[in-house]
């Protein structure tokens, strides 16, 4: 990362952390390490946006282990992200997404696109946009590629998760995490959704990216 995004990222980091209510669940323990590491995931995502993007969103719950609602029989959950401005994850989720920063699953990226999703008032796979001509050109993007998901397409299965079929808001924080972690496979096979994303995110990942381009 070159020194003048990593001085803005280390501040944005910093801000985000003291701003945030930091949650324990469960017997967490929620140290530095835990907080720099869920802030560095969240900050990544506005870095270039700015951290208001953030604002509705007030709280992060953490706990120990994967962990399910308790009327929810044998439904095990990494992470989610509450309209009321909560987001909660599974700590060894967390790590595991940075364990392997290339290979398209980041639980703390996915459930912190829910937030920039939620931003314009609903979970409906489209954030608040920077123009109002946006809307058109992401509308039929993001749609017709949610649909050859569903369908199996074998571009889409190389980029995203099937995860992602599930509805529009899913589909919008699988292609973020395989936009920040493979980008040049989502730009190689997918090249509409890349240039879509990265409009909205405000330029190339691999400005700041962990993963190297591939040729």
């Amino acid at each position: 990362m070159p020194p003048e995004w990593r001085n803005r990222y280390e501040h944005m980091i910093r801000i985000f952390i003291a701003e945030r209510h930091w949650i324990p669940a469960a017997g967490m323990v929620i140290d530095d390490r835990v907080k720099v590491i869920i802030a560095g995931a969240a900050v990544r995502l506005v870095l270039r946006l700015g951290l208001e993007y953030y604002d509705r969103m007030r709280e992060i719950v953490v706990y120990p282990y994967v962990y399910k609602h308790k009327d929810e029989r044998g439904m095990m959950i990494f992470g989610e992200a509450h309209p009321w401005g909560t987001v909660v994850l599974s700590w060894p989720a967390v790590l595991h997404g940075l364990a392997n920063p290339c290979d398209g699953e980041n639980t703390a990226l996915h459930e912190f696109a829910h937030i920039l999703d939620r931003d314009d008032g609903a979970f409906n796979g489209t954030p608040f946009l920077h123009s109002r001509e946006d809307y058109g050109p992401w509308a039929e993007v993001m749609a017709r590629h949610f649909e050859l998901l569903k369908l199996g397409g074998p571009e889409e299965l190389a980029v995203l998760r099937m995860y992602g079929a599930t509805n529009p808001a899913e589909f919008f924080s699988v292609a973020t995490e395989a936009f920040f972690e493979i980008p040049s496979v989502m730009q190689g096979q997918m090249p509409e959704l890349y240039e879509v994303m990265k409009k909205f995110y405000g330029g190339d990942p691999f400005t700041y990216g962990l993963c190297p381009r591939r040729l």
